[in-house]
């Protein structure tokens, strides 16, 4: 466990979700409670009616980040935050979710046992992704998956593959899922990929409806580097669902887990596996 010392957090709320605001004073009377000052972020102020703090000096002024949604919402927090080395708590407002396993109904009892020593700080991998063209980079992380997919629904995909700069197999159909541990019972789950344990380094190479049935989902460790690229005009590369590049042709998309860990901050007794039964029904 990280030692926090959390003077100040930073609220980031579900986008679009206006009824949030009762939410959000709630959590922040709780905080305040324990002498913890609370900022939010501009974009959730504004949908609040309230006033709030750029984004980037939010992170670089709090000393955790408190999202209120479901898991969209903190993984879009984690992506736009991984940068400033911050951790991040989620709580829900509706289902338990993967990520997010607070329920504001509990927040005042956590904030109690957190400032007492009495919580977990997860650390999780994710990806780090870069878009090659000619003459520029673009590079993006992903706490779910990067999927390469076709641009057109009309025709089938070609991708190439490479580890560590080796040819390694090319990939005919939908597309390709590169799923981290977290991301595994996502896209990678309901594409007939594998569920990894969230806390290893490793990431999980899916195909999306092959056109051969000798096409299956691969497990490889961490350290590896994967460059992509398509013999087909174009595809369309997306990023936890929430972020969309093309990749041309002549163009290679390279991916590998980052050196760095997201922080999570957990209940104490969090356990990945209770959140797995009830949320894929297993054992009923």
């Amino acid at each position: 466990m990280t030692d926090l010392n959390i003077k100040k957090i930073g609220v980031v709320l579900r986008p679009s979700t206006p009824e949030l605001r009762k939410s959000y004073f709630k959590l922040k009377n709780i905080f305040n409670k324990y002498d913890i000052c609370v900022d939010i972020d501009s974009q959730s102020a504004k949908m609040i009616s309230e006033k709030g703090v750029e984004f980037s000096k939010l992170c670089q002024e709090c000393d955790a980040l408190v999202t209120v949604g479901g898991d969209g919402t903190l993984i879009s927090t984690v992506r736009r935050s991984f940068d400033f080395d911050i951790p991040v708590l989620g709580v829900y407002a509706g289902n338990l979710g993967f990520l997010a396993d607070v329920n504001l109904s509990e927040l005042d009892e956590f904030v109690s046992n957190m400032i007492n020593g009495k919580y977990r700080i997860d650390k999780r991998a994710i990806l780090k992704a870069t878009i090659k063209k000619e003459e520029s980079e673009i590079s993006m992380y992903a706490f779910n998956d990067v999927v390469l997919t076709r641009s057109s629904i009309s025709s089938m995909i070609h991708i190439e593959t490479l580890v560590d700069s080796k040819a390694f197999n090319t990939y005919h159909g939908d597309g390709v899922i590169l799923s981290t541990p977290t991301g595994s019972t996502a896209y990678n789950l309901a594409a007939g990929g594998p569920v990894l344990f969230p806390l290893t380094n490793v990431f999980a190479l899916t195909p999306i409806c092959p056109h051969s049935l000798t096409q299956r989902p691969v497990v490889l460790p961490g350290e590896y580097a994967i460059e992509m690229r398509t013999s087909d005009e174009k595809a369309l590369i997306i990023v936890d669902g929430q972020e969309k590049h093309e990749l041309k042709l002549g163009e290679s998309l390279h991916m590998r887990l980052s050196k760095k860990r997201v922080m999570l901050i957990h209940r104490e007794e969090f356990n990945y596996f209770d959140v797995l039964k009830e949320k894929l029904s297993w054992g009923e």
